[in-house]
């Protein structure tokens, strides 16, 4: 079964190489999708205004899987059709004006982040799962720095809210999707 699992990624990988920017683009706004959709997938924790979705894992994808620019432009799109209305931020809403907006940046940036430290790189799966934890760190720092000013909060009573109740799930996110990283990336 594995085989045949890593001969569906080489072969997809093969031909992902070959593609047109037309194609590339296609799969960014895939990505940007699947972000959206795993927004709506959220556990609401009772003492802060930020919940546990399922973006931080496809953002880790979208820089592994599609590298720094493509990986970058899916969370710009994301982002983008998040301020001019696309309902698919977290519990369905959208704009700029939400305490979680800060995290959405940190995506863009993450996911070029990823997408740039994994090229031309030895692709072992401590160095992967690294890589996504640094992103995380971006995703973090950038979501606290925001929560702070939103909130007009303190940065060490933002960290209280936006960090450290999300560090034990996101660890899990950056081991689960260094793993299929990893054999996704063998196969290629």
């Amino acid at each position: 079964m594995v085989r045949v699992w890593n001969k569906l990624w080489e072969l997809y990988f093969r031909k992902v190489e070959r593609l047109s920017i037309a194609w590339k683009l296609s799969l960014s706004i895939l990505f940007s999708i699947l972000t959206g959709i795993s927004a709506q997938i959220y556990i609401k924790l009772p003492y802060t205004p930020v919940p546990v979705t399922g973006q931080v894992f496809v953002v880790l994808l979208s820089g592994i899987l599609l590298g720094k620019n493509f990986g970058c432009l899916s969370q710009a799109f994301y982002m983008t059709g998040g301020v001019l209305g696309i309902r698919w931020f977290y519990a369905g809403s959208y704009g700029i004006f939400k305490p979680t907006f800060g995290y959405i940046i940190g995506f863009v940036i993450a996911s070029y982040f990823i997408g740039k430290s994994i090229e031309n790189r030895k692709k072992t799966l401590t160095g992967i799962i690294f890589i996504m934890l640094s992103g995380i760190f971006i995703i973090y720092l950038s979501g606290m720095l925001w929560l702070s000013i939103y909130l007009k909060i303190s940065l060490l009573k933002s960290f209280y809210l936006g960090v450290l109740p999300f560090i034990p799930y996101d660890i899990i996110k950056a081991v689960v999707a260094g793993i299929i990283s990893k054999s996704i990336l063998n196969s290629r």
